[in-house]
């Protein structure tokens, strides 16, 4: 598969700072899971479709789930739009899309990144 997205060795120096320490046994390639993270979540499909290039898809998914409730993603994401800056322009995209009924339940079972800045609820 030529469409396969592969982090650059500089990408992940700016990420892997956020990543958890390991606990006595190494852990599968970090490049190749969450490359095959992205992969999976940009082309919206399920894990087990994920290309074996990645590895095992139990594997990609396992870390996602663990590593979501941990908070590494939302870590990632807020250093990376912190390093942004405020937007010059704000895009409204006027495009309608139905989420299935268990997608409002992802945010409050963590396994959503929540990157606002609103306050959280009690």
């Amino acid at each position: 598969m030529s469409d396969l997205i592969w982090l650059s060795a500089a990408q992940m120096r700016r990420i892997e700072p956020h990543f958890p320490l390991s606990h006595g046994v190494p852990r599968v390639d970090d490049r190749r899971v969450i490359s095959g993270i992205f992969f999976v979540i940009r082309n919206g499909l399920r894990w087990r479709d994920a290309p074996a290039d990645y590895g095992p898809h139990k594997t990609i998914y396992n870390r996602f789930i663990r590593w979501s409730r941990l908070g590494v993603f939302n870590r990632i994401f807020a250093a990376l739009a912190a390093k942004g800056g405020k937007p010059d322009q704000l895009m409204i995209d006027a495009t309608h899309l139905k989420a299935h009924r268990t997608a409002a339940s992802l945010l409050k079972k963590g396994l959503f990144p929540d990157v606002s800045d609103a306050p959280k609820a009690a």
